[in-house]
Parts: C-alpha cells; sequence; structure tokens
C-alpha cells in the first residue's frame, strides 16, 4: 500500500477508572491501570504500547490521546515519559462525566487542526494474553471504520459471564471479519447467561471501539446533541499547557455524565449510523475483581499466584500479593490475600467481586485508606510515612533528578531532614545550601523552606516532624512548579 492510502489512526487511552474491587493495592489516589501487576509495566503503559503496536506500512500512528483527570496527570506523565518512543497528549477532565464526554474530548483534539484519523479507543486497565490476535482483530476493526462504521470489539465468550453487557451479532461475515450488531444486551442473570453461551451469538462489550473522528462526532450531535453541544462549549473555552490540555471546568460541569453505549452505540442499530462488531478471541480480561487477577496470572502447580515474598504450605487456588514484608498461609484455598504497608485484605476468590462493599465501608467511616496508599506519589517523587504517632510522624522522601518540591511554610510543625542518599539543595528562610550523604538541617516552625534536587540520582531523605498538627492540609505554598 502506498503512501497516500495509508490509514492515519490515533490511540485514545480512557484513563478515569478507580478500580475499587481492586483494594488494597487500588486507591483512589492511585487507582488500578497505574498498577503494575505482573512483569515490569502497569495495565496504563500496557494499553498505551498495545495501540501504539500497530504501526505498519498501511497503518500510521499519530501522537496518544489520554483522557484522565486532573488528580491523576501526573501518574499518567510519569507512566508515559518511561515509554521513551511514545508521544502523548493528556486530556485533563476537571470532574469524571462518563466515557461519551471523554471521547469527544479526543475527537475534538484529533481534529482540531482539520484532520480526521481514526480513533482507537481503548479502557486503560484491560489485559491482552495473546498480543498477535489482538493487533490483527484492531487491523481488521481499522479497515472497517475506514468505511464509515462505527466498531466495536466482541469478546469471545468462553463461559456464561453474569459480569459483562453482550454484543448479538447477526448476518454473514464480511470482508474484514466484521459482523452487524444486531443489539446490546445489559448484564444478564446466569440462566440467560447460559443460553446467550450457548446461542454462539453473542460476545461480551469489551469498551473498546474504533471510528472516525467526525464518524463520532455526527453520531453523538444525531443522538445526543446535549452532550455534544456542551462538550464543543467546554472545548472552545480550552487551555493548553505543556502537554496537558483542560477543557473549561465551569462549562465540563455542565456536561451531561453518559457511556458510549448508552449515548450512541445502543442507540445505533436500525438508525443511520452502521455499528459492526468484530471479534476478538485473544486472552482478554478486564481485571473487574482479584479473581480474575488470579485467572490471568501465572499459576504453580497448587493453582497459587503469588507476587512479592511469599511462603505457601498446603495452599492450593490462593492468590496472594505481599508488597512490603513475608506473607505466609498454611492449608488454606480459594483465598485472596493482599497485603499493603497500611491495609491487608483476606477474601474469598469466589466473593472477591465484593470488595468494593468494603470500599464503599471505609468511606462511609470517613477513614483515609480508600483514598491513597501509605507511599503517596507526587510530580517532584514520593514520600512514605513510615512511623507516626501523637506530635511526631516520620518519613521517607524521594525526590526525582532535578525536581523541587513547593516553597512553602507550615504553621504548626517543625522539620527535621536527613540526606540518606544523594545530594539535596536546601532553602531555609534566606538561606541556600547544600546538604550530601548523612548530614542534617532543621527547619523551624513558620519558617519559608524549600528542597530541591540537583543531582542526577534520586534523592532521599528522612523527614521527621514534630508539632501539635500534623496532617498534610498544614501547608502554604507561596511557588510551586507543578501549579498546585
Amino acid at each position: 500500500m502506498n503512501k497516500k492510502n495509508t490509514l492515519n489512526i490515533i490511540p485514545v487511552i480512557l484513563c478515569g477508572g478507580s478500580g475499587t474491587r481492586l483494594w488494597p493495592l487500588s486507591r483512589s489516589g492511585f487507582p488500578k491501570q497505574f498498577l503494575v501487576l505482573s512483569g515490569t509495566t502497569s495495565l496504563f503503559q500496557q494499553a498505551v504500547e498495545r495501540i501504539n503496536g500497530l504501526a505498519s506500512a498501511e497503518i500510521a500512528v499519530g501522537a496518544t490521546l489520554v483522557v484522565t483527570n486532573e488528580e491523576h496527570r501526573f501518574l499518567a506523565l510519569d507512566q508515559l515519559r518511561e515509554m521513551k518512543a511514545v508521544s502523548a497528549t493528556l486530556l485533563l477532565e476537571p470532574v469524571g462525566k462518563n466515557t461519551a464526554p471523554a471521547l469527544t474530548l479526543a475527537a475534538l483534539q484529533a481534529t482540531d487542526n482539520g484532520d480526521d484519523p481514526i480513533l482507537v479507543v481503548t479502557p486503560a486497565d484491560q489485559t491482552v494474553m495473546d498480543s498477535a490476535a489482538f493487533t490483527q482483530a484492531l487491523q481488521n476493526s481499522i479497515c472497517v471504520a475506514d468505511t464509515g462504521a462505527i466498531v466495536i470489539l466482541g469478546i469471545t465468550p468462553d463461559k456464561p459471564e453474569t459480569g459483562y453487557g453482550y454484543i448479538r451479532r447477526q448476518g454473514e461475515v464480511g470482508r474484514h471479519g466484521e459482523y452487524a450488531v444486531a443489539q446490546f444486551a445489559e448484564k444478564p442473570n446466569p440462566e440467560m447467561a447460559e443460553k446467550y453461551l450457548e446461542s454462539g451469538d453473542y460476545l461480551w462489550n469489551s469498551g473498546m471501539f474504533v471510528l472516525k473522528a467526525s464518524t463520532w462526532l455526527k453520531a453523538l450531535k444525531h443522538f445526543r446533541s446535549d452532550i455534544a453541544e456542551a462538550t464543543q462549549q467546554s472545548w472552545t473555552g480550552k487551555a493548553t499547557d505543556a502537554q496537558f490540555v483542560r477543557p473549561n471546568s465551569g462549562d465540563f460541569a455542565l456536561i451531561a455524565s453518559d457511556s458510549i453505549d448508552y449515548a450512541v452505540a445502543e442507540k445505533c442499530p436500525n438508525s443511520p449510523f452502521a455499528i459492526k462488531m468484530v471479534p476478538l478471541d485473544a486472552g482478554w480480561n478486564d481485571l473487574g475483581a482479584w479473581d480474575a487477577v488470579w485467572q490471568v496470572g501465572l499459576q504453580d502447580s497448587n493453582g497459587n499466584v503469588t507476587q512479592g515474598d511469599t511462603l505457601t504450605v498446603d495452599t492450593c487456588n490462593t492468590l496472594i500479593h505481599a508488597s512490603s514484608r513475608l506473607v505466609s498461609t498454611v492449608g488454606v484455598n480459594n483465598l485472596i490475600v493482599v497485603e499493603t504497608a497500611d491495609a491487608v485484605l483476606v477474601a474469598d476468590r469466589n466473593q472477591s467481586q465484593h470488595v468494593k462493599k468494603l470500599v464503599s465501608a471505609l468511606e462511609a467511616q470517613e477513614r483515609t485508606e480508600h483514598r491513597l496508599p501509605r507511599k503517596v506519589h507526587r510530580p517532584w517523587g514520593w514520600y512514605d510515612s513510615i512511623d507516626e504517632s501523637e506530635r511526631f510522624k516520620v518519613k521517607r522522601i524521594q525526590v526525582k533528578p532535578g525536581a523541587s518540591l513547593s516553597l512553602q511554610k507550615h504553621y504548626h510543625r517543625t522539620e527535621h531532614w536527613i540526606v540518606v542518599k544523594g545530594t539535596a539543595e536546601v532553602t531555609c528562610g534566606d538561606q541556600t545550601f547544600m546538604l550530601t550523604e548523612n548530614q542534617s538541617t532543621y527547619i523551624p516552625l513558620g519558617e519559608v523552606h524549600r528542597l530541591h534536587n540537583p543531582g542526577t540520582i534520586p534523592l532521599e531523605i528522612i523527614e521527621v516532624q514534630s508539632g501539635s498538627y500534623l496532617g498534610e492540609d498544614d501547608i502554604m505554598r507561596f511557588e510551586d512548579h507543578y501549579g498546585r
């Protein structure tokens, strides 16, 4: 295929979920798409890699569009920076409005310069075992989308699953393996799921779509003109800051919340908008619960999936994830055991989808464990609160090379800093000085201060806070490189 016939695609990664069913590893401040559940890359990075991997002589892949929320922008940016070959723009939602407005932001960005690329749209928190089969299905979908159709990937079912919506196909298979979509079906009861599986015409709804940007904008205007107009209004008032694009927050708040499926896809059969389904049989899983993580994990001879420092005796069909210490089991079967520094989950594997009830209970009790893990990531690095009691807190802090904390002061606490690795540039009042390993300094209460890493390796310090109030909101920022 010569250059003029090359199909131009844009990867669109929908990265707004919270993943409460994978608590305690997943938190609202560090959701599941950013987790590394196996291997060395996160689910988000795997999604980006899969779509960028479609590049070929026939398919040109443009800059990736990541739709995420303001809170997670630096998590996404940091993980993208680890992917040297990927160019990306982050579209930041000030508040979650579901997937239809999210895709609309991506379509508006993709057509901003007059182009009309094919958007390959995927959630950020899925896993695929067979990369070759995935690539083939997406290539087929791109060819179908080039005709103007909306294409959805349908997962070939291998069991009567009640946790997914279904797509019913009809008619003969097309040139690129596509089928016409007859209807969408809601999550079924067990009896109906059995019938769906037996019929062979029902596939799981993957949430992955392939379509031209103009096709989405036209279909949305046809079916939900209110969302189309409100999102366009918010986009008109957008602000751009390096890789970040922010729609107008006031206008965005007025957009109706709806999914791609409800707003458009389910209304397409028997409408002016053609919708096709391409089957995908590639070991797909949306990792909606810990049991799903066990299913796709590497099981030993006893059916156990383990991660981290674990020791098992007479243990079968169990998932154990150890984050910070040895986790051992004796004589158990069919369990989920997930250990983190500040919370441990033990659950029957068959009940793991109900972990979200625990998260709801934590919220109801106004606890903090559902929001952030003990190790908290910041745009400049991270901190880990390793000990605390009345009137004191101890943190381990790492600052990236070249990064700085904000110029700040505290009203209720003093701080002692001890450098354990790297070099620190410290601003304290009207003084700026350097500290190296095994050197320390004291930040008096109310003193303006800043920590900067001028070196080429990560800076690590131990911080000891002391005072009457040690909350993270005891801070006044005077200057911040990250716009906080």
